[in-house]
């Protein structure tokens, strides 16, 4: 008896779900969404900041970056979140015994007196963390 092969369109359907490719692009697509805002946010206080006849502009590198602001009256914010000198101590420490390069950049209030920002630069001495630089802006940038 010969065999007879079958004729038709019998070819199996095969799908290809993008559903979870559709998930972690969304997903990715709120990170940095949501990373840009905090990071835009962090430089955005509103402060009156110190003017400088010199200085240099700011570099954007592969080093993590802590903007410390210092308002008038002392009080210390750190990613939106005000903290006592202890708790930026803590926090100091943490970043500086975690291996990488951390910069700091203080921003603060030209009204601000000295007595607040020392202690912020000492607590970053004691930390081993050297790259410290402040927010100022120049007369032709107003």
């Amino acid at each position: 008896m010969p065999m007879h092969a079958v004729r038709g369109t019998h070819q199996p359907k095969v799908r290809l779900n993008l559903t979870p490719m559709i998930d972690v692009t969304f997903q990715l697509i709120l990170f940095f969404l949501l990373a840009g805002h905090m990071a835009q946010q962090e430089s955005q206080s509103d402060l009156a900041l110190p003017y400088a006849r010199t200085g240099e502009k700011l570099v954007e590198g592969d080093t993590r970056r802590l903007v410390i602001n210092v308002l008038a009256n002392g009080q210390i914010v750190l990613s939106g979140e005000s903290l006592s000198v202890e708790r930026l101590v803590q926090v100091l420490a943490s970043e500086a015994g975690a291996g990488r390069r951390v910069e700091v950049r203080i921003r603060t209030d030209k009204e601000t007196p000295y007595k607040f920002i020392s202690p912020i630069l000492l607590t970053c001495a004691r930390a081993g963390l050297w790259n410290v630089s402040f927010a100022v802006i120049s007369k032709e940038e107003e």
